[in-house]
């Protein structure tokens, strides 16, 4: 799979069960979810796209603004110290679609989606248990790390990074 062979567009509910799937077998790099999650996503998240070729799954993005319901202790850390942002709560590229440049075709997808008032692109990196391919990706495409937050008893910490739009 090449990123220009994939065409990005909007999830259906034909796609939640194969973004389940790689959703699923991204965990720890992503978190783990059910498929009511998946279906509450494509209901009311500010953007949910896929990649695909043909009928086969690259990848996809979930992302959000400020001012859902969702009670993710990452999503509320921004909520708490941004008025304005464009979260990427997952991501995950198939194994066949890595380096090919969709995850970047997303991420720049996703900003563009977005009214000009929103300035920054916020995400989290796992740091234990690493996700040094992932920290080096958003690292390259401009993130910079502004805090980091520790849960589950301290197994897990994750760095809170953020990217200027404008």
């Amino acid at each position: 799979m090449h990123a220009d062979s994939l065409i990005i567009r909007d999830v259906r509910d034909s796609d939640l069960d194969a973004v389940l799937v790689l959703n699923q077998s991204e965990v720890p790099h992503v978190g783990s979810v059910d498929a009511a999650r998946m279906r509450w996503y494509a209901e009311n998240a500010t953007y949910f796209r896929v990649a695909m070729a043909g009928d086969e799954l690259g990848a996809y993005l979930v992302g959000l603004r400020p001012g859902t319901s969702y009670q993710s202790p990452n999503y509320l850390w921004f909520c708490e110290r941004y008025d304005e942002f464009a979260y990427v709560d997952r991501v995950a590229v198939a194994p066949a679609a890595r380096r090919s440049g969709i995850a970047s075709r997303l991420y720049d997808d996703f900003a563009a989606a977005m009214p000009a008032a929103v300035t920054v692109m916020t995400c989290e990196v796992n740091v234990r248990p690493p996700n040094d391919s992932s920290m080096e990706f958003h690292r390259r495409i401009g993130f910079e790390q502004v805090g980091s937050l520790v849960s589950e008893s301290g197994s897990k910490e994750v760095a809170m990074l953020l990217k200027h739009l404008r």
